[in-house]
């Protein structure tokens, strides 16, 4: 652990989801072959690839640059632009082939098996802290099984603007009814999780698992108040 700046009093936390309670890469590839899969098994889709519909959505997000604050929504613009480059014009068809492709990505997206040492360590801290999630991907804690540990839920697009923007690290700070320094923020990205939550008011916690030179890091702009390389380092200071 490594203490960059002096910390207050903590008596609430919460909580980034991807890659800080669990490794979110396989997951989400699941998730978006699914999708993938339930586009191409439609006559005239067959031969439909993930690259096409990558530079569909990258497309999107540049001439709509605030469609990022919603990653849900981006993804099914996403995929209605990909069917009708694709020769699906009938709009009631786009709506249902997005809608099954969507209902494909999201279920799999939530098949997150969360590991046990994080479960642990949410365990022990819901015991003696209030916790929240602020995430800007979109899992359910109630279908990755983690609602028994938080006391709400907050997602980029349907709470606000997305990481690192103060919107949800402010709505955070008036559901708890706590001072937002008074509330340390859990993630692994340093502009969304550690720059957002200082912006928003609360003290930062970087969880570096790839253990990285936070000095040598290309996303750093601002030093968090802790570092951890594993979630159960917060048991020590906690």
């Amino acid at each position: 652990m490594h203490v960059y700046r002096s910390l207050n009093p903590i008596k609430a936390l919460t909580f980034d989801l991807d890659d800080t309670l669990y490794d979110n890469g396989p997951y989400l590839a699941q998730a978006v072959d699914q999708m993938m899969a339930a586009i191409t098994q439609v006559d005239g889709l067959n031969n439909v690839q993930l690259a096409q519909y990558n530079q569909v959505k990258q497309g999107i997000l540049t001439e709509q640059p605030d469609i990022y604050h919603d990653v849900f929504t981006w993804r099914a613009e996403s995929i209605r632009q990909l069917l009708r480059l694709n020769g699906i014009k009938d709009s009631t068809m786009v709506e249902k082939i997005t809608d099954q492709a969507m209902d494909h990505f999201v279920f799999w997206r939530n098949k997150v098996v969360v590991p046990k040492a994080s479960l642990d360590v949410l365990a022990g801290l819901a015991e003696k802290y209030p916790l929240a999630v602020i995430t800007n991907g979109n899992a359910d804690i109630e279908k990755i099984g983690l609602a028994p540990y938080f006391q709400f839920s907050l997602r980029g697009g349907a709470d606000g603007l997305s990481k690192p923007y103060p919107d949800m690290f402010q709505l955070a700070t008036s559901k708890f009814g706590i001072a937002a320094d008074n509330i340390m923020h859990v993630g692994d990205h340093l502009e969304a999780d550690v720059q957002g939550a200082i912006n928003g008011g609360m003290q930062a916690c970087w969880i570096n698992l790839a253990k990285v030179d936070i000095y040598q890091h290309t996303q750093a702009r601002v030093l968090p108040h802790i570092e951890i390389n594993q979630l159960s380092e917060l048991n020590n200071l906690l």
